[in-house]
Formats: structure tokens, C-alpha cells, sequence
């Protein structure tokens, strides 16, 4: 019996060591769990982050533009009458000389034909007073007339020659206009829109032009910026110590597309208008495969070109009123909110000054929302995602 209650004592106190020993361990391992909890936490919120370098980037501008041919060219009748033939069609390519219109010719005919009948008249005219004048040779020589009759049949010739001259300009005349009945391209392209017809009656004082012919291997895009563009743009362009405009523009077309030629600005209209506060310039573009044609719509982009520039997207930014803001991490990966100045945009980034942002500094690209100041950040590779950062 007293064997048996030694050996329950010892069973009792074994129990109790167990149980002692359990909890002690369970205390451990929450103490442990706690700790790594700690842990965890102290590491910061995991987000993306990227360090800043200079790279180069460029900034666009975008004025809207009207397309011209090089030569583009009104053409008029220089003659009136009825227009009889139309030899090309609208849209169609014609060459240098290559006969357009033809305006009746029969007036202008006859003109011409009375014209060269007067010249006859005068050559005869011009004929008889040099015989009369050579008859008189003789006789003025042994001064069988006088000298005043002599004057007098030089003065007859002299007149004679005079009419004959005004005779022959009168014909040069009638046939230049019966000339300009045929109307011909002066130069090479593409015909416009036609709105006279057969039969009609055609005149010099016509308020409308008979068409208008382009030359289209080259062409002029016309367009307009403010006074304070202007003055931006020819700074620009001579800077040689750290941004530059490039001197070549591009011209983007009316369905969005880019034109694969490259153009430059090669002339302005010399003035500011007073009543816009703008400045018309020119800029030409090769155009080989004549895609583009007067009357055309664009936009021409320029360039400012940035060899050093610190880019920041748009997406790690934030906005308190109307200023820009990122979030930058100091060496201790701690949080702070800095405000930005820029200086444009280049695709999908601000480009933003110098005075802002240095190369190597460090900012969190995404998931602001749950940032503030003094937030400890565990920096993650870029283009990871959270989830699988947080699984």
C-alpha cells in the first residue's frame, strides 16, 4: 500500500512536470511567433520602387497645319470667250505645257488675220515712200529741189516705217491672244476641282479660277504658334549646353499616323499678327510618292530634345491641389512626400527639373494610396507583383 501511494506520488508529480513543460514550450513558440511577427512587420510595406537615372528624352508640341503644294497655281483664262474643250479630267497628273482648255479661237482669228492684212498695208506704205525718196535722190544731189522737200519726203518715210512697226505689235498682239485660247499647264501636277463646263463663257475678271494645279513633289505645311511659342522656339533652337528643339519636324496625318518623311521649318511669315498674337511658319517635306495634296489637314510635331533628363511616371506621382508630388526613400527605406517641378512630358513620363529629383534617387512607383510620411517601405523589383511578394 505504501509502495502503491510512493508510486501515485510519483505519477502526480511527473504529470505536473509535463504539464509545466508544455506550457513552457507553448510560451516559447508564441514568443517566437510574436517575434516573427515583429519581424515581418518591421521589414515595411513591400512596393515597388526605382532609382532614378539621366537618360534622354524629348518633349512634344502640336500645332495644327495646312498642306500646300510648292507650286500651287490658279489657272485663269487670260482671254474671254466660250469655252469649247476641257482636254483633262479632275484629279488627273498633267505635264509642264500639256494643253488644259480651249477657248474659242475664231474672234481672235479674225483679229489676227486683219491684224497681218494692216502689216501688208504698211510694208506697201513703208515700199513707195523709200521710192519716192530715191526718185528724189537725183535731183536733190544737183539741187534741182530744194532741201525742204527733201526733209519732207524723209519725214513721209520715216512715218511710214513707224506704222509699219505699230502695225506689227498690233499683230504680235492678236497673236499672243489668239495663243492664249489654248490654255496650258505651266507647270507640272495634279488638276483640282473643275467647276466650268463646255459651253460656258469664260473671262479674265472671273471670280473663280478655272481649276488649280499643284506641284506636289515637294510640299509646304503651313502652320501658326503664339507669340510666346516663337519666342521659346528660336531660344531653343540655339541652345547648345543643354536642351535643344530639333530642327526637324514631323508631320502627323489626319488619320493619326506619323508621315514617314521628316520635314524642316524653313521660313515664317515675319511678323506677329496683331489681332491672333501669332506667327505663321513653313515647313517642307519631301513627297516622293505624292501621298499628300493641297488642301490636305495635319499636324506638325516638334521636338524638344532633353540629353539629360530625369523621368518620372506619371503613375508614381500625386496630386494636392495644383502640385505634383512622389514619394522618395531615404537610406533607412522610410517614406517622404516630395513635392516635383516639371518641365513637360516625354511619353508616358514627366520629365521633371534638376532642381526636384537627382540621379540615384530612389521613389515608389506604386501603391501611394497607402503611403504618408515615415512609413518604412520594403523596396521590391519592378514589374513584380504584391500578391506574390505578400504569398
Amino acid at each position: 500500500m505504501q509502495k502503491y501511494s510512493v508510486l501515485m506520488d510519483k505519477k502526480y508529480k511527473f504529470s505536473v512536470l509535463n504539464r509545466f513543460a508544455m506550457l513552457f514550450i507553448s510560451c516559447m513558440l508564441l514568443s517566437l511567433s510574436s517575434c516573427k511577427e515583429e519581424e515581418k512587420v518591421d521589414e515595411g510595406l513591400p512596393l515597388p520602387v526605382v532609382s532614378l537615372k539621366e537618360q534622354n528624352a524629348s518633349k512634344g508640341f502640336e500645332y495644327i497645319g495646312s498642306i500646300e503644294g510648292v507650286e500651287t497655281i490658279e489657272i485663269r483664262p487670260q482671254v474671254d470667250g466660250i469655252l469649247e474643250e476641257i482636254y483633262v479630267d479632275e484629279g488627273d497628273f498633267v505635264e509642264k505645257g500639256q494643253p488644259l482648255f480651249k477657248v474659242n479661237s475664231q474672234p481672235y482669228m479674225e483679229d489676227y488675220k486683219n491684224a497681218m492684212a494692216n502689216v501688208k498695208l504698211e510694208k506697201a506704205k513703208v515700199e513707195k515712200a523709200k521710192s519716192d525718196l530715191e526718185r528724189l535722190q537725183p535731183l536733190i544731189d544737183n539741187e534741182v529741189i530744194s532741201e525742204v522737200r527733201k526733209k519732207s519726203v524723209e519725214a513721209d518715210y520715216q512715218v511710214a516705217l513707224s506704222s509699219l512697226e505699230r502695225a506689227q505689235a498690233q499683230a504680235a498682239n492678236m497673236r499672243i491672244n489668239l495663243n492664249f485660247t489654248t490654255i496650258k499647264a505651266p507647270v507640272s501636277g495634279f488638276m483640282g476641282r473643275i467647276p466650268k463646263s463646255p459651253g460656258n463663257v469664260v473671262k479674265q475678271t472671273d471670280e473663280k479660277p478655272l481649276t488649280v494645279l499643284s506641284k506636289v513633289d515637294d510640299i509646304y505645311v503651313y502652320f501658326s504658334m503664339s507669340e510666346s511659342d516663337y519666342l521659346y522656339y528660336e531660344r531653343a533652337k540655339n541652345d547648345t549646353l543643354s536642351n535643344k528643339m530639333n530642327n526637324k519636324v514631323k508631320l502627323v496625318l489626319a488619320d493619326g499616323s506619323v508621315y514617314e518623311h521628316s520635314g524642316r521649318i524653313d521660313a515664317n511669315s515675319g511678323q506677329i499678327d496683331r489681332t491672333t498674337g501669332s506667327i505663321t511658319l513653313r515647313a517642307r517635306f519631301q513627297n516622293p510618292d505624292t501621298l499628300l495634296r493641297s488642301g490636305n489637314t495635319g499636324k506638325i510635331l516638334m521636338e524638344e530634345i532633353y540629353p539629360k533628363a530625369i523621368l518620372v511616371p506619371q503613375s508614381a506621382t500625386t496630386f494636392i491641389q495644383d502640385k505634383k508630388f512622389v514619394f522618395t526613400l531615404d537610406e533607412n527605406n522610410i517614406a517622404q512626400r516630395k513635392e516635383i517641378i516639371t518641365e513637360g512630358r516625354s511619353g508616358d513620363n514627366y520629365i521633371v527639373s534638376s532642381k526636384s529629383l537627382s540621379p540615384n534617387d530612389r521613389i515608389v512607383l506604386s501603391g501611394l494610396d497607402k503611403l504618408a510620411n515615415g512609413i518604412k517601405v520594403k523596396p521590391i523589383e519592378r514589374g513584380r507583383l504584391l500578391s506574390q511578394i505578400q504569398e
